[in-house]
């Protein structure tokens, strides 16, 4: 049963929407941004919450955003999930001030690397309950490898149906950003998609290149409902034209049990 999946993607102190390629660590002048919310974190927390979007991911995309990111987890506590510089040093922290889970990609991966015992300990010391795996990723080929630091740098590490098996063993979720696509509004990976619905043996959201509402109905279809589906630029709360927010609740709602919580 795929369902919507809400997001509040923080840059600076300010909700924003940016196509995920042009995020650089050096290079600030190549950011391209669709989208800077005039409302506040806690607006969106707020109607999330209103409309019982629970398992909203919470993105502080670069520095300058905890202040911003606890604002929007003090309107919903444990009704959002945390991502963006998460490590076993402050994992507890984000979790105390009112995260449902806390999200980590870079700090799993040391000089590129995928460890295994950062994963385990992590996990150990939080609970895999509480634990969501970004494997975010950008196409190779025919494959897809997983991105860090802002989606900029490769890792060593595969998207497949055996890296993904070693991590479900640690964690109760995956988020998937397609950054090839991520913010273009031009479609979704639908192949991407069609492998997550066959490999992931957890619960799963995928984001990027989500342009209508009828996505919806074609990650459902590629994934067998396995796939959960983000919007971001083409939703009309952050400016888009191409999705209404008003459909994603009622696509929610038309689904048994999913408007109270994450399946």
């Amino acid at each position: 049963m795929t369902i919507f999946r809400p997001c509040i993607d923080l840059h600076e102190g300010q909700v924003k929407q940016i196509v995920g390629g042009s995020l650089s660590t050096t290079e600030p002048s190549t950011l391209k941004t669709n989208f800077v919310a005039s409302h506040p974190p806690a607006y969106y927390a707020q109607l999330y919450r209103t409309h019982k979007l629970r398992g909203a991911h919470v993105i502080k995309l670069g520095t300058n955003n905890d202040a911003a990111a606890k604002e929007a987890l003090a309107a919903w506590p444990k009704g959002l999930q945390i991502g963006g510089g998460i490590t076993i040093d402050n994992a507890v922290e984000w979790l105390d001030a009112g995260a449902d889970k806390v999200i980590v990609t870079s700090w799993l991966f040391p000089e590129g690397k995928f460890s295994l015992e950062r994963l385990k300990a992590l996990s150990e010391k939080i609970g895999k309950d509480a634990l969501v795996v970004d494997v975010s990723c950008k196409r190779r080929d025919d494959k897809w490898i997983i991105a860090m630091n802002k989606w900029q740098t490769p890792t060593a590490t595969e998207v497949n149906a055996e890296s993904l098996a070693i991590m479900a063993r640690f964690c109760s979720e995956f988020l998937v950003h397609a950054a090839d696509v991520e913010g273009l509004c031009q479609g979704i990976d639908e192949e991407l998609v069609q492998r997550l619905g066959e490999w992931c043996t957890i619960p799963v959201t995928y984001a990027g290149g989500g342009k209508d509402i009828s996505d919806l109905s074609l990650v459902e279809g590629l994934s067998n409902g396995k796939v959960d589906l983000t919007y971001g630029s083409a939703l009309d709360l952050f400016g888009g034209t191409g999705v209404k927010f008003e459909d994603c609740v009622a696509w929610n709602n038309s689904k048994e049990d999913c408007s109270t919580a994450v399946r």
